[in-house]
């Protein structure tokens, strides 16, 4: 996977897909190089037209959006269910007061 990121990365600086290239900006950003993966994708990558690939992904993103939002909607499900808690630990603590006053008011009245 580092060295599809790589492959990326020096294409977007506009610089060449080598083995060599690519080794030493995985072992810059503190990865393990293979090499036998290195001529792998350098050799892919000489057949494919990588500005292509990254238009035709675009067209992709719009179906993984959704996905990734329905589980913030299940977050906060949690959160309401906390305040209601919150909101139920708070009416006896309110109601004890009460009592307590009214038991202090029978002493003096």
């Amino acid at each position: 996977m580092e060295s599809i990121h790589a492959s990326l990365l020096l294409h977007s600086l506009g610089k060449e897909i080598t083995e060599e290239n690519l080794a030493k900006l995985i072992e810059a950003a503190g990865g393990t190089v293979d090499a036998a993966q290195l001529k792998a994708i350098v050799e892919t990558l000489k057949s494919i037209k990588i500005e292509e690939v990254i238009a035709s992904a675009g067209t992709v993103a719009p179906t993984v959006a959704p996905a990734t939002a329905a589980p913030a909607v299940e977050e906060e499900k949690p959160k309401k269910k906390e305040k209601k808690k919150e909101e139920k630990k708070e009416e006896p603590e309110e109601e004890e007061a009460a009592e307590e006053e009214a038991g202090l008011a029978s002493l003096f009245g």
